[in-house]
């Protein structure tokens, strides 16, 4: 089966990372010659998130949109083409109907709540040229859909009945159980990219708290730059895909603040299942994914309010025993639940239920002259 993946990102956007790249080894190995093309390139990837001049992103912009068509013209090479988010990141899914109109069988891979606009405070002018109704149109369009999680594939459905849920991989192999030996300061970190580092707000009045109660503590921030507490250092690392791992096994607990709106419900629990699978206990908003992804006080814990929030990270805070025995059961439920190799063995179902699809569409067609 030769596949032409279509990403938004290169492997160092999250997204991309694990909705594709991550899952290429083992493709292969169940027969699949995958060939991935990505709308941003590294260097793109780089200025886009970041305070580049607004020229610069335009050109890059520009640029990354002549490859991408030039790629889409080249998909009836292959026998599926799987594309990661929107073809394009603005204006109506033209591509995606050119791909339709083609007769190219087609999976729609998706882990945000695309349907749900929220303005990036990284590209302004790429957020007014948004449309929310895009996402639900090129549901109507695709073959099949793979969706992070139960309520995406839900929400799906009603434009395309082929809609399943793929849930992340994590590879334990690349990431070590952390070491539990008991150490000072407790270190209580997040790990993200600049877009979401503002829900840290979210929890800021907990957080001042615990930190005046226990100043021994440390924060630690990967991947942000922003965020900042009174009378504490926060210790602000760049996310390179490098020292990622390194980096994360400094963390004792793992902080994932959400909004509780509707847009959080598309979020597919990525960053508390890397805590997770490094024993780092995952201490999260209780919306969304994250009740399907933690057992609260045995993997995780699940909070809502600052009172909460304040309780949870008190009481990790205090007992090292407590942290162990949450983390190494975290551990265990990621390595049951989430191997690539599993994971990749449901994506590769539906490829081929896009294609069986694609075939039913043109028999009918067929049958209708």
């Amino acid at each position: 089966m030769k596949v032409l993946f279509l990403t938004r990102y290169p492997v160092e956007g999250a997204s991309s990372r694990y909705r594709v790249y991550q899952y290429l080894p083992a493709l292969r190995e169940l027969g699949v010659d995958a060939r991935v093309s990505s709308f941003m390139s590294s260097a793109m990837y780089g200025a886009v998130f970041s305070n580049s001049a607004s020229w610069k992103k335009g050109l890059y912009t520009l640029w990354a949109l002549i490859r991408r068509v030039a790629v889409v013209l080249t998909a009836r090479r292959y026998d599926l083409v799987v594309m990661q988010r929107e073809l394009l990141p603005f204006g109506p899914p033209v591509l995606e109907r050119f791909l339709h109109w083609q007769g190219v069988a087609t999976v729609f891979d998706y882990d945000d709540a695309l349907f749900i606009h929220k303005d990036s405070k990284h590209n302004p002018l790429a957020s007014k040229m948004r449309r929310p109704d895009k996402t639900r149109q090129i549901f109507s369009l695709v073959d099949a859909i793979a969706a992070g999680n139960e309520y995406l594939a839900d929400c799906a459905r009603p434009w395309c009945d082929n809609a399943v849920c793929v849930e992340v991989a994590e590879d334990t192999a690349r990431i070590p159980l952390r070491d539990f030996t008991a150490k000072d300061p407790v270190v209580i970190g997040w790990l993200g990219s600049p877009s979401t580092e503002k829900y840290l707000e979210l929890i800021k009045p907990a957080l001042e708290a615990l930190f005046k109660d226990c100043p021994d503590l440390e924060m630690r921030v990967i991947g942000g730059g922003d965020f900042r507490l009174p009378n504490t250092e926060v210790v602000h690392t760049p996310w390179q895909m490098e020292t990622e791992v390194e980096n994360l096994l400094k963390f004792d607990i793992g902080l994932m603040p959400l909004p509780l709106e509707e847009w959080s419900k598309g979020k597919s629990g990525g960053k508390a299942r890397t805590y997770m699978a490094a024993g780092v206990v995952p201490v999260c908003t209780a919306i969304g994914y994250n009740l399907e992804l933690i057992e609260h006080e045995k993997t995780g814990y699940l909070v809502e309010s600052l009172d909460d929030w304040s309780r949870t990270l008190g009481e990790l805070v205090n007992s090292a025993q407590l942290r162990e025995r949450v983390g190494r059961a975290a551990r265990h439920a990621v390595v049951e639940r989430f191997s690539i190799e599993g994971q990749a063995q449901k994506l590769k179902a539906v490829l081929d239920s896009a294609i069986a699809h694609r075939d039913q569409r043109d028999f009918v067609r067929l049958d209708d002259i």
